[in-house]
């Protein structure tokens, strides 16, 4: 009884919201506590980002004038090195906390350098979080300061120092070296993708041309014990990038070389590089003091309200949209269009933590002031890449008029016929989307047999004839021609519309929160799923985004012995079930089709809740999906041939 009462008396006391509630978290306990709302997340994506956060300070020391080199090393226990040969963090007394600055700058928040303009014209870390961040996120850091010929070095654990800051010898060299190992009880994931690393490092030395980034990879070696080690360095900058992601892409460029822009005004520096393609999409990757804003931002705003305004200028100067009777959008000068925006501002404003989109109003005049003079004078001075420009634009806006009334008369056509849902379409009693589930099944006969073996309660069928239209080849008008993607249209309840001159998707009235592309496993099935996920990403992204695509897995195999069976999903499984059979009398079948399958079998392999595996479709790379689907889909052939040499050992080709 007595405990009883305590725990009463517990209740009350957390029921009266008073001071004593009030919890004031010290240091970078904050941190520990809510690692989210600093560093975005804690899986991989969060993992790779301590990294970022640790570069960027070796950035801002290149920015600033003083690094010529950044070394990054992962080493056996995926711990990270960085290593830069910049000024080296100060370690002198900080008169106002009597502590010193290397451990300031380690330790506590909102404390850096890059707060003091004279110490920094700009930099990347804006909150001033980075490098504590890290530290109060990793296990164990240990920072080396090579300054004024001196080195220094101090240890800290879960964000605490372990150690006073140290004097430990002489040196000829400058820099700062931070080591640190991400803490397991805060991470879900603490392998570090070499890959990812990769990437971002190849970035900055796009956006920052003549310096040297290197990466190293303790935990690979080659045959002679080399570590695994790429080296990056740009003398082109963003000219060479902006040719390399259309190159990669697979991407036809036609104005060659990429138009250049370099300017400054009140501070803010601004580097541009862009240029035109033979495909159907806009292509604009931003960057605010070498941060990625994947948003975009008012640096944005102001290119392409320079593009639009100086192309459409001209078009009007030459008489040429007149005579071509056509109504020119905004988004018509942009078709084709690869572009990087960089501009280094002293003092950014984002829009969010994590710094996805740049708020400074005063940013979109100077960038677009910028591009309009370097814009001008190129159309001047090259009349046939003008003349080839102007022709693109007409043909977008040609046929964005004809896929608005294409899409017009299928959304129109939902409307006119009641339901609207396609007579393929054997739909769920559940008018619940939540509980809702639809599958995308090749071929009638699969089909077919896909509406005998579901639960009708929650499961729709929807049968796809052969291949799906490849949508990116198609022009837009096009694509709402086809039977198959108007099906898919009518059926889910979606509608694209027309928001500030751009085309959204509206996902208010979906059907179904799980949309299961089911085909084949076979290399025809591979590909029509591709085609299937090349439609989702190009036209119905919010889809994918938001995490409703996901793709069945049909069994390989079926291994029989007398009444014994087993389902097997790929060669493993299926030795090791011969090996439980025992090799006497066991029969292998080998599943080339979902119509091999009874309804039954399709059943209980692949679409019952409780026993299917289905692979939800994410996107972690926005950029990197994009150029994977130009190259794989696209016209080029020579990128698309080095990607299936390079990835042939990834695949599972049965004979």
């Amino acid at each position: 009884m007595e405990e009883n009462k305590n725990s009463n008396e517990e209740t009350v006391d957390k029921k009266n919201y008073g001071a004593d509630n009030i919890q004031a978290l010290e240091g970078l306990e904050a941190v520990r506590v809510r690692p989210a709302m600093y560093i975005g997340s804690t899986d991989g994506k969060g993992l790779h980002h301590l990294v970022y956060e640790v570069l960027d300070n070796s950035i801002d020391e290149h920015l600033a004038g003083y690094c010529t080199t950044i070394d990054v090393t992962i080493h056996t226990d995926n711990s990270i090195t960085v290593v830069d040969d910049g000024r080296g963090i100060p370690v002198g007394m900080h008169q106002k906390l009597q502590k010193s600055a290397l451990e300031v700058v380690m330790t506590v928040l909102h404390a850096g350098g890059k707060f003091d303009k004279d110490t920094y014209k700009v930099s990347g870390g804006l909150h001033g979080v980075g490098v504590s961040c890290v530290n109060a996120l990793s296990n164990h850091l240990m920072a080396t300061v090579h300054r004024e010929g001196k080195i220094y070095t101090q240890t800290y654990a879960k964000g605490k120092p372990t150690t006073e800051v140290k004097q430990i010898g002489d040196t000829d060299k400058r820099g700062t070296t931070v080591t640190f190992r991400p803490d397991d009880t805060i991470f879900s994931e603490l392998v570090y993708d070499f890959t990812i690393l990769a990437k971002r490092l190849r970035e900055l030395s796009y956006l920052n041309k003549g310096l040297r980034l290197k990466l190293t990879d303790e935990r690979e070696t080659d045959e002679k014990g080399v570590f695994l080690h790429e080296d990056y360095f740009s003398e082109g900058g963003l000219m060479e990038f902006v040719e390399q992601i259309d190159a990669q892409a697979g991407r036809e460029a036609f104005t060659q070389p990429p138009v250049y822009v370099v300017g400054e005004e009140d501070g803010v520096a601004v580097e541009v590089a862009f240029q035109y393609n033979r495909s159907y999409r806009e292509n604009i990757r931003s960057y605010v003091n070498n941060i990625n804003t994947i948003e975009g931002g008012t640096h944005v705003n102001g290119f392409r309200r320079a593009v639009s305004h100086v192309l459409k200028k001209y078009g009007e100067a030459e008489n040429i949209f007149t005579k071509q009777k056509v109504n020119i959008s905004s988004e018509d000068f942009r078709e084709g269009l690869t572009a990087i925006v960089s501009v280094k501002v002293p003092e950014p404003q984002f829009k969010g933590q994590t710094k996805g989109e740049l708020g400074n109003s005063e940013v979109t005049s100077i960038v677009s002031a910028c591009v309009r003079r370097v814009l001008e004078a190129y159309l001047e001075e090259n009349p046939g890449m003008a003349k080839a420009i102007i022709n693109k634009v007409i043909l977008a806006a040609k046929a964005r008029n004809a896929a608005r009334k294409a899409r017009e008369m299928v959304q129109r056509k939902s409307v006119l016929t009641g339901t609207g849902l396609p007579g393929k379409l054997a739909d769920c009693s559940s008018k619940d989307p939540l509980l809702s589930e639809i599958f995308l099944v090749e071929g009638d006969s699969a089909g077919g047999t896909a509406k005998q073996g579901r639960n009708r309660e929650f499961q729709a069928i929807l049968p796809l004839r052969g291949k799906i239209l490849n949508v990116e080849k198609a022009l837009e008008y096009r694509i709402y021609e086809n039977e198959e993607i108007k099906n898919i249209f009518t059926a889910l309840g979606v509608r694209i519309e027309e928001k500030d001159g751009n085309r959204v998707l509206n996902i208010d009235n979906l059907r179904y929160h799980k949309i299961v592309i089911m085909c084949d496993a076979d290399v025809d099935g591979s590909h029509i799923v591709t085609l299937i996920l090349t439609f989702f990403f190009r036209y119905m992204q919010p889809l994918v985004a938001n995490g409703y695509i996901y793709i069945a897995a049909p069994p390989l195999y079926q291994v029989k012995k007398g009444k014994k069976s087993k389902y097997c999903w790929d060669d493993k499984e299926r030795d090791i079930a011969v090996k439980d059979f025992g090799t006497d009398g066991v029969g292998i079948q080998r599943y080339k089709g979902l119509g091999e399958m009874n309804a039954e079998q399709l059943w209980e392999t692949t679409m019952d809740p409780e026993h299917r595996t289905l692979r939800r479709v994410t996107i972690e790379d926005l950029e990197g999906s994009d150029a994977v689907f130009s190259m794989l889909m696209g016209d080029e052939v020579p990128p698309r041939r080095k990607f299936i040499e390079d990835n042939a050992h990834y695949a599972n080709v049965d004979a």
